[in-house]
């Protein structure tokens, strides 16, 4: 099988909130089921490690066909400006970031599947592997708006 190619992808929103009114809710990971399409649930491996850098948390993904659990580990956590995850500690690289406006703040979210992620799906799904990929690119690709969409309609309603 060929390398497959890099998998980034992003889009912003614009919220009318502080931009550490915005970290507060996108970082309270345990609120995570109230916006992503995939993710339904979250929680920290250790209460007393949450939000921190190198903290580790549990995500709970469900679609119709399949049922699955992730953990992710911190790799960003600065008020206001971005709050990031590594799932399975090198896969793929999940950012919230946050820039002020004069409208609230913009809300970046970002999504990377790393180097790391791309070999481990190689190594676990053999020639099924772009397809595999490719399903979770599709995913980013759709989920991110109504991700970001979800987090616009809660923090503005707050």
């Amino acid at each position: 099988m060929t390398e497959p190619e890099a998998r980034t992808h992003q889009d912003s929103v614009v919220v009318a909130a502080t931009p550490e009114e915005v970290y507060d809710l996108v970082s309270d990971i345990a609120r995570t089921g109230e916006w992503s399409p995939v993710c339904t649930a979250c929680w920290w491996e250790d209460d007393a490690e949450a939000g921190r850098v190198g903290a580790w948390f549990v995500g709970r993904n469900e679609l119709p066909d399949r049922t699955w659990e992730t953990r992710s580990q911190v790799v960003a956590a600065d008020r206001g400006r971005e709050f990031a995850w590594l799932v399975g500690g090198a896969f793929v690289r999940w950012a919230f970031v946050m820039e002020p406006t004069d409208a609230g703040t913009r809300l970046t979210e970002t999504w990377e599947f790393t180097p790391d992620g791309l070999a481990m799906f190689a190594e676990k799904y053999g020639d099924r592997a772009r397809a595999e990929i490719e399903e979770r690119t599709r995913l980013a690709y759709d989920g991110i708006p109504r991700t970001l969409a979800a987090i616009k309609q809660i923090a503005e309603s707050a």
